[in-house]
C-alpha cells in the first residue's frame, strides 16, 4: 500500500491510496466517521436562562459546537478509571456567563470559557443565542470523548469521501476535435489546441460520462484503476486532518490485530 498526499491545509487533506480494494477503502472511511474519538459537549447544567430560547435547544446547540480535541490527555468514559462518572481524565468543563446591557447581545461559541486551554471551540464565530436587553445566561457544560457511532456530534470529520482514480483516454483516430467534450465537461478536463484534444487534471473527473455521450462512439473512454482511490477528508476542527488519517490507520491496524488473535485462538 502506498499513500501520496496531494493537498493539505489546516482543515482538509486530499490523498491517493494505491494497492487496496474497495472494501478496505470503505473501512477507512467508516472508521473515520464512526470509530475515531472526538470531544463534544454531552451534558449542560443551566443555572440561569432568561432568554427566549428553551434550555433544551440551547443545550443541543452547545453539543453541536466542534471542540479542539486532545486525544493524549483524555480517555473514553468507558475506559476511564472513574467508570464514566466524570473526572479530569475523561471530562472537561466549559462555562458561560453573559448578561446583555442596554442593547441586544449575541452569544457566540468563542464566549465559552474552558478549564483546559487545549479543549476550546474549534470556531469562535458560531452564534448560540441572542439576548435582549437585561437577559442573561449562566451555565456549565461538560465535554467528553465519544465516537460517531454514539452520536454524530462526536465525528471529527465533516466530510470524508473517496472515489476511483479515473483514466481518461482520447482516441485521436476517432476524435474529430469538434470540441463538444470541452464544452460539456463540468470539470474542464479537456483542452482543444491546434485541432487536437488533450486532457488535464484528470483526477478532478467525476466519471459522469457526459464527454463520452457527446462524442463519437469510442472517441473518449473513461476507465478507473481498481486498486487506487482518491480520498478527500475535511475536519470539523476537532483534529488536524493528517492526525485523523494517522489515528484512523492505527485503529484499523488494531482491529486487524484483534481479528487475527481471535482467529488464532479458535
Amino acid at each position: 500500500m502506498e499513500i501520496t498526499v496531494l493537498y493539505r491545509d489546516n482543515e482538509t487533506i486530499h490523498f491517493l491510496v494505491e494497492g487496496i480494494d474497495v472494501a478496505f477503502a470503505n473501512a477507512l472511511r467508516r472508521t473515520m466517521l464512526t470509530k475515531l474519538p472526538a470531544m463534544a459537549i454531552d451534558e449542560v447544567l443551566i443555572i440561569e436562562n432568561t432568554s427566549v430560547m428553551y434550555d433544551e435547544i440551547l443545550a443541543q446547540r452547545l453539543g453541536l459546537v466542534p471542540l479542539v480535541t486532545d486525544l493524549e490527555s483524555y480517555n473514553l468514559p468507558e475506559e476511564c478509571d472513574c467508570e464514566g462518572k466524570g473526572c479530569s481524565l475523561c471530562q472537561c468543563t466549559l462555562t458561560l456567563e453573559k448578561e446583555a446591557g442596554d442593547e441586544d447581545l449575541i452569544i457566540y461559541s468563542g464566549d465559552l470559557s474552558s478549564q483546559d486551554p487545549k479543549v476550546v471551540p474549534a470556531t469562535n464565530g458560531i452564534p448560540l443565542v441572542k439576548l435582549a436587553p437585561g437577559q442573561s445566561i449562566i451555565l456549565e457544560a461538560y465535554a467528553k470523548l465519544g465516537t460517531g457511532q454514539e452520536n454524530a456530534k462526536f465525528q471529527p470529520v465533516s466530510t470524508v469521501a473517496y472515489k476511483y482514480v479515473p483514466i481518461v483516454t482520447v482516441d485521436t483516430s476517432k476524435c474529430d476535435a469538434c470540441g463538444a467534450c470541452v464544452d460539456v465537461c463540468p470539470k474542464k478536463i479537456f483542452l482543444l489546441d491546434d485541432g487536437t484534444i488533450s486532457t488535464q487534471n484528470t483526477l478532478d473527473c467525476t466519471l459522469c460520462d457526459l464527454c463520452v455521450n457527446s462524442c463519437e462512439p469510442g472517441a473518449i473512454t473513461i476507465d478507473s484503476k481498481e486498486d487506487t482511490f482518491l480520498f478527500k477528508v475535511e475536519s470539523t476542527g476537532a483534529l488536524p486532518p493528517e492526525v485523523i488519517v494517522e489515528k484512523t490507520a492505527e485503529l484499523l491496524k488494531e482491529k486487524v490485530r484483534q481479528a487475527l488473535d481471535f482467529a488464532s485462538s479458535l
